[in-house]
C-alpha cells in the first residue's frame, strides 16, 4: 500500500457526459465520490489537474495568440478546474485545499512545499493547479515535479483508457497493452501516455507511474490499496 500518492486528472475528465459544457456536475459528483472511498487514515493524497475541458494552450490559440500568452491562460484554466474539484469534494466531506503556481491569493494558497506536506500530514486533499507556472510544460511535467517535491510514493495517472498501449487502440488494432515497462522503454518507443519531460523526472528521482482507466468504477481504490490495475511504469 502506497502512503503518499500524486494523483494526476485530466482536465477532459471533468467534461465527461459530453453534454457540451466545460464541466459537468455528474463528472465531479463520480470523481470526488471515487476519491473519497479510496481515501484511507494511512494515505495522503494530492492532485495535479489539466485545464484541457477549457482550455489546451497552444492548440487552441491557432498561431493567432502568443505562445507564452495561451500557456498562461491554459494554467488558468487548470485553476478554475481546482476549484470546481475541490467544491465536489468538500461537498462529499473532504477537507481540501488548492494551491496555484501562480499567486492568486483571493482563490487559493500559493504553492509551498512545507505548507502542502504540512496539509497532507493533516489529512487534508491538496490540488495543485497552474500547472508548474512556466509556459512549455505540460501538467503531466506539473505532476512529476510536484511528486518529487513532496516525496510522493507513486504517481496515479488516471486516464481515458485501462492502461498502456503499444500503440493507439482507437485507431491501431494490433495495439495492445502492456502491464509492466520501464521509462527507458516507454521513451524509446514514443508511447504517448505521458511527455518525455515528465517522464525523465519521474525516472531521476525513482517514482513509479501507474496508469489506469479512470472511468472504471473503484480503480483509485484498488489502486491505493496496491491492487493490480492498468500499466506500472517504473
Amino acid at each position: 500500500m502506497y502512503k503518499r500518492v500524486l494523483l494526476k486528472l485530466s482536465g477532459e475528465a471533468l467534461s465527461r457526459c459530453g453534454d457540451g459544457r466545460s464541466i459537468t456536475p455528474a463528472a465531479l459528483t463520480f470523481i470526488s465520490e471515487e476519491i473519497r472511498k479510496a481515501l484511507r487514515p494511512e494515505v495522503q493524497l494530492a492532485i495535479v489537474i489539466g485545464g484541457g475541458n477549457i482550455w489546451r494552450g497552444a492548440k487552441d490559440g491557432g498561431g493567432i495568440i502568443d505562445r507564452v500568452v495561451s500557456d498562461s491562460m491554459g494554467m488558468l484554466a487548470t485553476v478554475i478546474n481546482a476549484m470546481s474539484l475541490q467544491s465536489a469534494l468538500e461537498h462529499n466531506g473532504v477537507e481540501t485545499r488548492v494551491q496555484t503556481a501562480m499567486e492568486i491569493s483571493s482563490l487559493a494558497e500559493p504553492f509551498i512545499r512545507r505548507r502542502a506536506v504540512r496539509h497532507l500530514e493533516k489529512g487534508r486533499v491538496v490540488i495543485f493547479a497552474g500547472g508548474t507556472g512556466n509556459p512549455y510544460f505540460t501538467t503531466d511535467s506539473a505532476a512529476a515535479l510536484r511528486a518529487a517535491e513532496i516525496g510522493a510514493d507513486v504517481i496515479f495517472k488516471a486516464t481515458q483508457v485501462d492502461g498502456v498501449y503499444t500503440g493507439d487502440p482507437k485507431t491501431d488494432k494490433k495495439a495492445r497493452k502492456v502491464s509492466r515497462i520501464s521509462y527507458m522503454e516507454a521513451i524509446r518507443k514514443g508511447l504517448r501516455f505521458m511527455d518525455t519531460s515528465a517522464l525523465t523526472i519521474c525516472m531521476e528521482n525513482h517514482i513509479p507511474i501507474l496508469v489506469f482507466s479512470l472511468h472504471q468504477a473503484g480503480n483509485i481504490r484498488k489502486a491505493v490499496a496496491g491492487e493490480t490495475v492498468g500499466t506500472i511504469i517504473r
